[in-house]
């Protein structure tokens, strides 16, 4: 009871600050945007609505609270190409590990490339002198546990850094969630998550540095510029989810979710999962859709996600135990910057 009591604590907390935080002054004035970009394919295809029904390793991007329904082990590889065809690769691996009955750890990390970039100067303004690769990269522990056969928290730990070839950018940040179940067949779920909450990062290194020749003394020294600190896009989801349950092979899930940010609009986001199981294989179609002000007109849009979101699973079901071995896809649209295809391969085990 004294890890509720942290969970309970940590976002009543949280949504304290977000109360206090948001207003549209701080609209776009905060930096790690890639924090707010979900790296797996099933949660992305319902429109990232599953804070309620999101379960296993994905459940580390949505609500950490979902990781405690992994059944044994859990390992995923995904690769998005993030903006479409603006040439931005996100590769994301992780594993989950049940620990006794009721804890889950979690081990993950996203890596996002911009490719290959050239390297000017003031004295070299053409380039022609090599090429930098910018990164943002997010490493991962989680650690999830259930509490009762209703109720179940999770805490994420995250290192966020940044970086070029001359300056570079590191800071820690938290997540915070809990999902409460009920239902004769658990098929009514509520979750809340509070993510993104750390302090605030600034870039470091040589790029800020000058040298400069005093005309007196014909002095060289070196001055080192101060950059501008920046917080994280801390936010706030609350979401809720229903399974419509046709018969012991195929179920329809219904999810909805509130997400409160503090740097961007609100959002409100819908999803739909459609699932079939045989006796090899599960089969899931998804569908979703991300609305915040202004998202459905092309001259108010501040979003370069247009909203709608689509996708599917393939699991083959092996053994007695029946581990899955599948393949996803998510396709999230961006307007002039093309489609987001992000793939996938999960090896559950159970």
């Amino acid at each position: 009871m004294k890890m509720m009591k942290l969970f309970s604590l940590l976002l009543v907390g949280g949504m304290s600050t977000m109360v206090l935080a948001g207003n549209e002054d701080r609209v776009g004035s905060a930096g790690a945007s890639h924090l707010l970009i979900n790296p797996w394919a099933r949660g992305s295809a319902i429109g990232d609505a599953g804070v309620a029904c999101i379960n296993g390793l994905e459940a580390q991007y949505n609500n950490i609270a979902g990781l405690a329904f992994t059944d044994k082990t859990q390992i995923k590889f995904n690769y998005s190409n993030w903006m479409g065809n603006a040439g931005i690769g996100l590769n994301s691996a992780g594993i989950a590990q049940r620990v006794g009955e009721s804890n889950v750890i979690a081990v993950s990390v996203q890596s996002m490339n911009y490719g290959d970039v050239p390297i000017t100067t003031v004295a070299n303004p053409e380039g022609n002198i090599g090429f930098f690769s910018p990164r943002a990269n997010i490493f991962n522990v989680g650690f999830a546990k259930k509490f009762s056969s209703s109720i179940y928290g999770g805490i994420n730990f995250k290192v966020v850094t940044e970086s070029i070839f001359n300056l570079r950018s590191s800071g820690i940040a938290l997540d915070a969630g809990i999902r409460y179940v009920t239902g004769e067949q658990n098929q009514l779920k509520f979750g809340i998550a509070l993510k993104n909450v750390g302090p605030v990062m600034r870039f470091k290194g040589d790029g800020l540095s000058n040298q400069v020749e005093y005309v007196s003394s014909e002095f060289i020294a070196t001055l080192e510029q101060r950059s501008a600190s920046y917080e994280l896009p801390s936010l706030l989801n609350i979401g809720g989810s229903y399974d419509f349950i046709f018969s012991e092979e195929s179920r329809l899930t219904v999810a909805g979710a509130f997400q409160a940010n503090s740097f961007s609009k609100d959002q409100i986001r819908l999803g739909l999962d459609y699932g079939m199981v045989t006796e090899k294989l599960a089969f899931n179609l998804r569908g979703g859709f991300a609305y915040e002000n202004g998202i459905l007109s092309a001259e108010n849009r501040s979003n370069a996600l247009v909203g709608p979101t689509a996708g599917f699973s393939v699991d083959a079901l092996v053994g007695k135990s029946k581990s899955a071995l599948g393949v996803e896809y998510a396709a999230r649209f961006a307007g002039v910057f093309g489609i987001i295809h992000t793939l996938g391969v999960t090896v559950s085990l159970k």
